[in-house]
């Protein structure tokens, strides 16, 4: 994981769309808010209440059938995959979308309104920075039947590259790529949603395509149709006549672009991949993607991610040791503190201290007095020593708590929950933490102690133990 030298974004104001649904044909208001750090983006169902809300991530996917649709509790909402990668590529990292229907409106089937009504709102910093995580291996998506295959390689910035290929000659094979996401406004955005004219009346007559006409998608023309059929969908549409251009498309629009179906691909990859809920660094090489692969492939990044940055954080928990580092308290301190001595002074070093934690070393010698009788074929530090060092250090914890250490001695009450991990050996070192789970009371501390031998846990246990004044 790394961390951006950017603090974390959401908008500056509220800005409205309003608009039919693709699917649904539902006039919807969609009002784009600002929202708290951390949020992510978040859609808010206002028709149903303020409680129907759905976090935009890869496992709240229900549906991928011509648009992606995500869902929680019974709510959902169709067609997200356009505003997420409007919001996505602008660096906009937390966002409420409230809208009065179950879909996004489809606008113009591309992200480009949704670009211009960010840009209305204004973009806000917030007191965060962003966390930027790391692809650390090549990640893959394939299914051999729908003939998707996408992988993401490690690479040091967010990188896509789409390839289409229907087997049509209608269109023929595309490619797009984008390499950097401040380019997605001016190259991606405007790139238009396309079917093929033998796939409308299946959709019409699924109830797919209700808010859908000619102006918000690139018709291509896939099979041979008379003018008479192109006649019927003019009907259908309410549009006037209809025909066939010479690039194979009907003459409802003008391409932006050559490879404009290739584009629109990947502005969908953009939209689908934020359901991760990260920001990460990696290439994605994705062919014939579509939203069921996209939003597969965003749920593998995401579940990698998240067991990254769990190991990240247990390895940020250990307790970090450099011999080389001065210490704060050596053996000959220590015992100023305890009144143990060899062979059963346990601690050798204190590395670090405060109010509620402490850290000390002991290294394990081939010379420890045990190892001959424990064993002699395979030298074994017991398991009640290790605890013994564990409660020694946890002591030096306790007795740095009185002004006067010196004249008080701790004393064990009570050992629970003890896990023994692994074996400790000869050479090896135990860094040994010692937590305290709760403030003192009437001279009663509860600890928490955990030994490591480098990055491995090989001991763990609660304590209880008493502070008392010698007499």
């Amino acid at each position: 994981m790394t961390e951006e030298r950017r603090k974390q974004r959401t908008v500056n104001k509220p800005v409205e769309l309003q608009g039919p649904g693709l699917h649904s044909g539902q006039e919807t208001l969609l009002t784009i808010k600002p929202a708290p750090i951390d949020t992510g983006y978040v859609f808010i169902r206002t028709d149903i209440g303020p409680d129907a809300q759905i976090l935009a991530i890869a496992d709240n996917v229900t549906d991928t059938s011509r648009g992606t649709t995500i869902g929680t509790n019974g709510w959902s909402v169709s067609t997200v995959e356009h505003l997420l990668a409007a919001a996505y590529s602008l660096g906009i990292d937390n966002a409420y979308f409230e809208l009065n229907g179950p879909e996004v409106p489809i606008l113009d089937g591309s992200s480009r309104y949704f670009i211009e009504a960010f840009y209305k709102a204004g973009v806000k910093e917030q007191n965060a920075f962003i966390k930027v995580y790391d692809i650390t291996e090549n990640l893959n998506f394939f299914d051999k039947e729908r003939g998707i295959d996408i992988t993401i390689y490690p690479d040091s910035k967010y990188r896509l590259k789409v390839l289409v290929d229907y087997n049509s000659d209608a269109l023929a094979s595309q490619y797009a790529d984008l390499n950097d996401l401040e380019d997605f406004p001016s190259q991606i955005s405007k790139c238009r949603t396309f079917v093929f004219v033998s796939e409308l009346e299946p959709l019409l007559s699924l109830n797919l395509i209700k808010g859908g006409d000619l102006d918000n998608a690139i018709v291509i023309v896939d099979q041979e149709w008379s003018q008479e059929e192109f006649d019927r969908l003019t009907k259908l549409f309410n549009k006037p006549k209809i025909k066939v251009q010479s690039q194979g498309i009907l003459n409802n629009v003008e391409l932006y672009y050559a490879n404009e179906p290739a584009r629109h691909k990947l502005l969908d990859l953009v939209g689908d991949l934020a359901l991760t809920g990260f920001r990460f660094n990696g290439s994605v090489v994705a062919t014939k993607p579509g939203h069921f692969g996209n939003t597969k492939m965003a749920k593998i990044i995401r579940d990698h991610i998240l067991k990254q940055s769990s190991e990240k954080e247990k390895i940020k928990r250990i307790p970090q040791y450099n011999p080389n580092d001065e210490v704060l308290m050596d053996v000959n301190k220590i015992k100023t503190l305890l009144p143990h001595r060899h062979p059963f002074l346990l601690v050798d070093k204190i590395v670090s201290l405060n109010e509620t934690e402490v850290v000390g070393i002991k290294t394990v010698t081939n010379g420890e007095y045990y190892f001959p009788g424990h064993f002699p074929e395979e030298p074994v530090m017991p398991g009640v020593l290790q605890i013994e060092a564990m409660a020694q250090t946890g002591g030096i914890l306790i007795l740095s708590t009185v002004p006067d250490p010196e004249n008080y001695l701790t004393f064990f009450m009570k050992i629970d929950n003890v896990k023994f991990r692994k074996k400790v050996g000869p050479g090896d070192v135990l860094v040994m933490k010692l937590t305290l789970m709760e403030p003192m009371r009437r001279g009663i501390a509860h600890m928490k102690g955990e030994a490591y031998v480098g990055n491995s846990l090989v001991v763990e246990a609660e304590m209880y133990a008493l502070i008392e004044k010698q007499k």
